[in-house]
C-alpha cells in the first residue's frame, strides 16, 4: 500500500511538473499568448498605415488636387506666380 501511495504521488509530481513547466503547458501558453497579442498590436498599426496610403493613392488618381497636395507637402514645390517663405525656429 506504501508503495502504492509512492508511485502515486510521483506521478502526479511528474504530471504537475509537466502542466505547469513542460512543453504545452501553462507558462509557454502564457507566452504564446503575449507574442500574440504583440503582434496584433503591430497589425492594427500596419492596417491603419495601409489605409492611410490607400485613401492617398486614391485622392491622386481622382484628380489634381491629391497630387498637387503630395508635391507641395512632401517635395516643397510651389506655383509659378507663389512666394515660398522658410520659417526657421531658432529653438531647435
Amino acid at each position: 500500500m506504501r508503495i502504492l501511495n509512492s508511485l502515486l504521488i510521483i506521478t502526479l509530481v511528474i504530471l504537475q511538473y509537466r502542466m505547469w513547466l513542460g512543453d504545452g503547458g501553462l507558462r509557454q501558453n502564457l507566452l504564446l499568448q503575449q507574442k500574440i497579442e504583440k503582434q496584433r498590436q503591430a497589425n492594427e498599426q500596419l492596417e491603419a498605415r495601409n489605409s492611410q496610403l490607400a485613401a492617398e493613392v486614391l485622392s491622386m488618381q481622382e484628380g489634381t488636387a491629391g497630387i498637387e497636395e503630395y508635391a507641395r507637402s512632401q517635395l516643397g514645390m510651389i506655383k509659378p506666380d507663389e512666394t515660398f517663405y522658410l520659417i526657421v525656429d531658432k529653438n531647435n
